[in-house]
């Protein structure tokens, strides 16, 4: 065991999974970061395309669906941050107690919200153009 092994780690806010186990390897914490970095990317887009759909497409369809498709992204980015952060929590405790990471069936749902999100883009676009 080594010095470091030996020196007592002081919780920081992270909570009491973050003690326990042991470390991982840094090159799969940073993987795990950088899944949970494009789902905040991905997050970030949603609600962006929120903001084009309400600012900048007044002719887009009635005002009422307009609205209605970016508070439906808006609530898209809100559950993919948090179901990130979620995920990356779970996988780093999993890795710490060097266990399987946990399947996430969000991949599912997103991928639902998200062919829901551009068939009712595509609607308004068709009804803008007719």
């Amino acid at each position: 065991m080594s010095q470091q092994d030996k020196t007592p780690v002081k919780a920081t806010g992270k909570g009491q999974w973050w003690l326990s186990g042991k470390t991982p390897d840094y090159r799969f914490t940073l993987a795990n970061e950088r899944t949970f970095l494009a789902w905040i990317r991905t997050a970030l887009a949603l609600l962006a395309g929120a903001v084009g759909i309400d600012q900048f497409s007044p002719h887009l369809g009635s005002p009422d669906m307009r609205f209605g498709l970016a508070m439906l992204l808006v609530a898209g980015g809100m559950a993919l941050s948090i179901t990130a952060w979620r995920r990356w929590r779970r996988n780093e405790h999993a890795m710490r107690l060097e266990r399987e990471l946990p399947y996430t069936r969000f991949l599912f749902l997103i991928t639902g919200f998200i062919t829901f999100a551009a068939i009712v883009l595509a609607l308004l676009l068709w009804q803008n153009a007719a």
